[in-house]
């Protein structure tokens, strides 16, 4: 945020180097933003309005605020505002926002010690994290509570730690730990008054050397240590902003990040609209942007963020508003290329709201997936950034066709005439081995092919793998292949041949495996399938 501080410092010895001019970086829709300002400041009776150090010759937080306020448009854009906003624009991060209510985290012990380390975690790789209490209503605002905290306040997170009770060599074998979170009010003063506040009697259960080490101090400098239990109980709302490390050189985990600008924007076609509101207008939702990333690993973890383009705020205009976004994630078939027409299985979906971005975290499977962001009602046009996290490379793209583009070989190696979306659900009585078998299966279509994963050791695997395939030559069918993955060689379980064809009102077929021979007989084993089949190809 401040770039080449040391040239910006006031230098003692050279006054005739200081020209009054300052500039500071804050991340801004997908990119660092450079923001110049002079260095006069707004006062009263000679004393800074806004924010201010307790030190009379410290200016950095006061020239910050300045350049904030520019970028936003003005001083009184920057009251209230959204503090999950705020840490992303001073950090580059992904914003993950907490319910701490309805999580009932102050409750339930396994959910708030799950939470407890991931928040430790994100501390501890150099992430920004807040705490505040839902202010209500416009008297609640920066009410103060019996037990000292404000509502409608950010408190910065400071420290997390598991703190060693008792004294000496029992402290080190008895070893009982407790979850504890320091925090500061921003105002400087005013801490918490309860269990483990600064001169609460708590802390005669810590030894000296621990306390020192926790640099535990009693004076009213508004920052105050609380166990985290009392956190989930008191505050309402956890923000952790995660700062997203994607070098290869660094000892943590380094993400994968896909970066893609998009937009909702409106046309009378609809194969050319890409405004359709969200899940509610099945008419219109498919119309919305969609992009497709593969998911390389048996299960990774996913973060994906949409942020909408900020509505500049101005003192004529007063605040920009945001329009409500969010997203939905489905899994698609393995080697889908082209725009989704129809519903498939959805594994996560985001919340709707009117913030500036929307954020998930999600553990999904190895395979292909289609996240479609939208705007909650239809016809609302506006910019988002999409940014997607992953542990390997995503090959996160947008999807701009909706069917296999005519050229001009079509007329001579053909066009598609049919699509079908065959759907393997899984196998029952494979040939079996002592262990059970190791099988897969392949779909095979016209050259094209799709593959599941290995499912070990057992004779009723459960594949759950899908393919799409636009068919030039309707009257081939479509083969599925089992077989037993071996360190040698793998070996053929059995095979089933697919019409698909279109006027088949039934789609969801279990059929018995054959062998390959010219006049087929059977094997052990059967294969579910489900099968649509369309002329219509932006059917599916």
């Amino acid at each position: 945020v401040i770039p080449d501080w040391k040239e910006q410092e006031w230098d003692p010895e050279k006054p005739e180097a200081y020209v009054g001019i300052f500039h500071f970086h804050f991340w801004r829709f997908g990119e660092w933003v450079d923001v110049v300002i002079d260095d006069r400041l707004p006062t009263v009776n000679n004393q800074l309005i806004y924010c201010h150090s307790n030190s009379r010759n410290e200016f950095w937080c006061a020239l910050v605020e300045k350049a904030y306020a520019k970028l936003a448009g003005c001083y009184q854009a920057l009251d209230g505002g959204n503090t999950a906003d705020a840490l992303v624009d001073f950090t580059g991060g992904v914003s993950e926002p907490i319910d701490l209510t309805e999580g009932d985290f102050a409750n339930d012990e396994a959910k708030r010690n799950q939470l407890f380390e991931r928040v430790l975690k994100v501390h501890s790789r150099g992430g920004l994290i807040s705490a505040s209490i839902k202010a209500v209503t416009a008297a609640d605002m920066e009410a103060r509570l019996a037990c000292g905290l404000v509502k409608g306040h950010a408190y910065a997170i400071t420290d997390v730690r598991k703190v060693r009770l008792g004294h000496g060599l029992l402290a080190f074998f008895k070893s009982e730990k407790l979850d504890m979170i320091r925090l500061r009010n921003p105002w400087g003063e005013r801490e918490w008054n309860g269990p483990w506040s600064d001169t609460s009697e708590e802390w005669q259960k810590v030894s000296k050397s621990e306390r020192e080490k926790m640099g535990v101090t009693v004076q009213d400098d508004g920052e105050f240590w609380m166990t985290f239990e009392d956190v989930c109980r008191y505050f309402t709302d956890i923000i952790k902003c995660r700062l997203m490390n994607t070098s290869y050189l660094s000892l943590h985990k380094t993400w994968e990040e896909a970066r893609l600008h998009g937009a909702w924007t409106q046309h009378e076609d609809p194969q050319q609209n890409r405004s359709g509101g969200c899940i509610n207008h099945k008419d219109t939702f498919f119309q919305n942007p969609q992009y497709i990333f593969d998911v390389k690993k048996p299960e990774d973890e996913v973060l994906i963020c949409i942020q909408q383009r900020p509505k500049q705020s101005t003192r004529q205009r007063g605040k920009g508003e945001n329009l409500a976004i969010g997203f939905d994630i489905y899994k698609v078939e393995e080697n889908r290329r082209y725009r989704m027409h129809s519903l498939q299985h959805r594994v996560a979906s985001s919340i709707y709201i009117n913030s500036r971005s929307v954020f998930l975290r999600t553990d999904q499977p190895e395979g292909r997936y289609v996240i479609i962001p939208t705007t909650f009602e239809p016809g609302h046009p506006g910019e988002f950034l999409l940014r997607v996290f992953t542990d390997v490379p995503s090959n996160c793209r947008e999807l701009h066709l909706d069917e296999p583009p005519r050229t001009c070989w079509s007329s001579l190696c053909g066009y598609p005439q049919l699509v079908t979306q065959v759907h393997v659900l899984g196998a029952a009585g494979l040939k079996d081995s002592p262990a059970g078998a190791n099988s897969y299966v392949i779909i095979k279509c016209e050259g094209d092919k799709v593959r599941s994963a290995v499912q070990k050791g057992t004779s009723a695997p459960e594949y759950n793998v899908k393919g799409v395939f636009y068919r030039k030559k309707p009257g081939q069918p479509i083969t599925v292949q089992i077989w037993n993955h071996r360190v040698l060689k793998d070996e053929f379980l059995g095979q089933v041949h697919l019409k698909a064809d279109p006027d088949d009102l039934q789609a969801l077929h279990t059929l018995h495996l054959q062998d390959r021979s010219r006049q087929p007989s059977d094997l052990p084993g059967t294969v579910g399938v489900h099968v649509i089949s369309s002329a219509s190809l932006t059917a599916v």
